[in-house]
């Protein structure tokens, strides 16, 4: 079991200032290469300050001068918002500017927020259509000379420029749900990034399962890893905990808010929402993120985590980001680095 970091900058509210949450999203950076985790991870979003990463690989270049071992991935670029010959390139020199440390997330995105800004009238149907397009695009670009005829771009002979310092390229890793996802990473020599969000560990058991049967449908294809990316806070104590599951309860009816897209938003920032508006969700809950997160002291953390180890996960990522005080996430990454990883050494 490998483990990594996901982490972004969050703002909920315009008294955070912008350049100390860069120093702080280093800062945690910084600690995961440190304590000899796997990767750090960081994603693609434009026009919300709820997560602040409109280029990751900007972010992954200077994360690179500033640590020496962990790998750097996009988790995730979302695919409908690139050309296939440019995002081929920028990763490429990315990986070459990161000595080969590159890992190529990509997903078809989440949020009509995004959609209705970057393509208008795409739904999330079309968003997939043009991942598929553009994984085997940026395959054949970094081969060399690939031309294309899609339905979403089309052009003649090209190829990548500059080639990726990785021999065939940084592995590509596809965020996947639906059986048909897990299929096309599998068959296009992907690897598998999955996220249950709040549902917990039957969705957690019920997406290695499709992962699984993705693989034995394909029995000549070298199985890929797959991640399974997770909210995550290492207690103190039960007090701790719960404090940790108030706070992350805060962040999911955040994320819900900005998912359903209803909700006034202005200077990047979504209207605030009333404590009466949290406490009435339907399915958030601190009760809910206590039983569906692993939010939990290091030993019953471990436990959790060896559970997902036995399913078959090669990767869990610590999802830190939280809407709690970066004194909070520091702690609770220090524990996890301390207390939880040499389990698993």
């Amino acid at each position: 079991m490998r483990f990594s970091l996901f982490v972004h900058m969050e703002r909920t509210s315009a008294e955070q200032d912008q350049q100390r949450l860069y120093d702080e999203f280093v800062a945690l950076a910084k600690i995961a290469d440190d304590g000899g985790m796997h990767a750090v991870w960081t994603g693609e979003h434009h026009g919300m300050d709820f997560t602040i990463a409109p280029n990751p690989f900007l972010n992954l270049v200077d994360l690179a001068r500033q640590t020496r071992h962990v790998r750097l991935g996009t988790g995730t670029i979302i695919a409908p918002f690139w050309h296939p010959i440019r995002l081929a390139g920028e990763a490429a020199m990315t990986d070459l500017i990161t000595e080969g440390r590159l890992e190529l997330g990509i997903a078809r995105g989440a949020y009509s927020y995004e959609y209705e800004r970057m393509v208008p009238g795409m739904d999330a149907w079309d968003a997939g259509q043009r991942m598929r397009e553009l994984v085997p695009a940026i395959q054949g670009l970094w081969r060399g000379d690939h031309a294309q005829e899609g339905t979403y771009h089309s052009f003649p002979a090209t190829t990548s420029s500059p080639k990726p310092r990785q021999e065939n390229g940084p592995p590509i890793w596809v965020a996947a749900r639906d059986p048909n996802s897990h299929e096309f990473a599998v068959v296009n020599g992907c690897h598998v990034q999955v996220t249950p969000l709040w549902q917990g560990d039957e969705e957690i058991t019920r997406l290695i399962e499709t992962f699984n049967d993705a693989c034995a449908k394909y029995p000549d294809v070298q199985r890929p890893d797959i991640m399974l990316l997770n909210h995550t806070y290492i207690a103190a104590d039960a007090a701790d905990a719960q404090q940790a599951a108030e706070e992350i309860n805060r962040f999911y009816c955040y994320f819900g808010a900005w998912f359903k897209n209803e909700r006034p938003v202005s200077q990047g920032l979504i209207a605030p929402l009333s404590e009466a508006e949290i406490a009435a969700h339907p399915f958030y809950s601190p009760e809910a993120m206590l039983r569906d997160n692993v939010i939990a002291t290091a030993e019953d953390a471990i436990a959790r985590i060896r559970g997902y180890e036995a399913l078959g996960y090669d990767e869990y990522s610590f999802w830190i980001d939280s809407g709690m005080s970066f004194e909070r996430k520091r702690a609770s990454l220090e524990r996890f680095i301390r207390d939880v990883m040499p389990a698993f050494a």
